[in-house]
């Protein structure tokens, strides 16, 4: 069974930083490409990031380019995001998911070609 756990969410004041994390089991993990997706109140899921196999690319969506950073440890089978400079704006329930699409540039930012998705942790950007 998969499971794509994230953690390290929480309640934090514009400007601070949080480092999410999804320890991946039930997967080959460095077989995957993994993606971040958020999903605010009353809005559609987002994509916000992702990162290749191999971590040789990354893709970020435009809000969240120079702010956030996306990385892999494929011997601990662990998907990191770290937010810097948050925004109330980033308040939202975020989501670690994987694909195995053969073509990253082309669909890593569509949350339809993703096979498995986690639970979701809730990070609050207070202003």
């Amino acid at each position: 069974q998969v499971q794509l756990p994230e953690s390290g969410g929480g309640l934090v004041q514009a400007g601070d930083s949080l480092r999410l994390s999804c320890a991946a089991s039930g997967l080959t993990f460095r077989n995957y490409h993994m993606g971040w997706f958020r999903q605010a109140p009353g809005k559609e899921r987002e994509f916000v990031s992702a990162i290749t196999r191999s971590a040789t690319a990354t893709n970020y969506a435009d809000s969240v380019k120079g702010r956030f950073t996306i990385s892999r440890d494929n011997a601990k089978n662990t998907l990191y995001l770290q937010l810097n400079s948050l925004k109330a704006e980033d308040t939202a329930v975020y989501y670690c998911a994987a694909t195995r699409v053969v073509s990253f540039q082309t669909y890593s930012a569509l949350s339809d070609y993703y096979n498995y998705w986690g639970q979701g942790t809730q990070v609050t950007v207070s202003s």
